[in-house]
């Protein structure tokens, strides 16, 4: 019995490391109270609406959403600004801006397999949130080694997006 319990056990560690996707995503964060950054402080009550979702390619809605989605509908609500669709239409947005200088609501984009691409809304204090294909809308740390090891750009939208 003990074999059996070991096997499963390694079986559904190597089936999650398999499973890998656009945003399969290290442990959740929870994200402090309310800040002095009224940008952060908006996007966290954004947040809240969001929590959970889960991860529906394609999605854009409370029943499933995908990163790119999630970015589009964060920002129609915080602002009315409409964002592009896709990941790779988003990435050409703005102003690319280095790690060391992201501020809350600036995007982040990682690539996460060969041809696969992530992304998230910065909130300041190394905290990003995005839509996981492991657990929904999440909140996730820059400073996670997978994250950190995926990183690709960062993006600062300007007013005339």
């Amino acid at each position: 019995m003990k074999i059996r319990t070991r096997f499963m056990s390694v079986w559904g560690l190597l089936l999650g490391l398999l499973l890998v996707g656009c945003s399969s995503s290290p442990p959740v964060v929870k994200s402090g109270s309310q800040s002095n950054d009224p940008v952060r402080n908006r996007l966290l009550l954004v947040y809240a609406t969001w929590e959970g979702v889960p991860y529906r390619l394609g999605g854009n809605d409370q029943r499933g959403v995908d990163c790119s989605g999630f970015i589009q509908q964060v920002f129609l609500q915080v602002n009315g600004l409409a964002l592009p669709r896709t990941t790779a239409q988003q990435v050409r947005q703005g102003q690319r801006i280095k790690r060391q200088h992201l501020q809350p609501a600036d995007l982040v984009f990682f690539k996460t397999g060969w041809r696969q691409r992530h992304a998230g809304i910065y909130l300041g204090n190394g905290e990003f949130m995005h839509a996981s294909t492991s657990r929904g809308v999440m909140i996730s740390r820059l400073d996670n080694p997978y994250w950190q090891d995926v990183w690709w750009t960062g993006r600062r939208l300007t007013s005339d997006e």
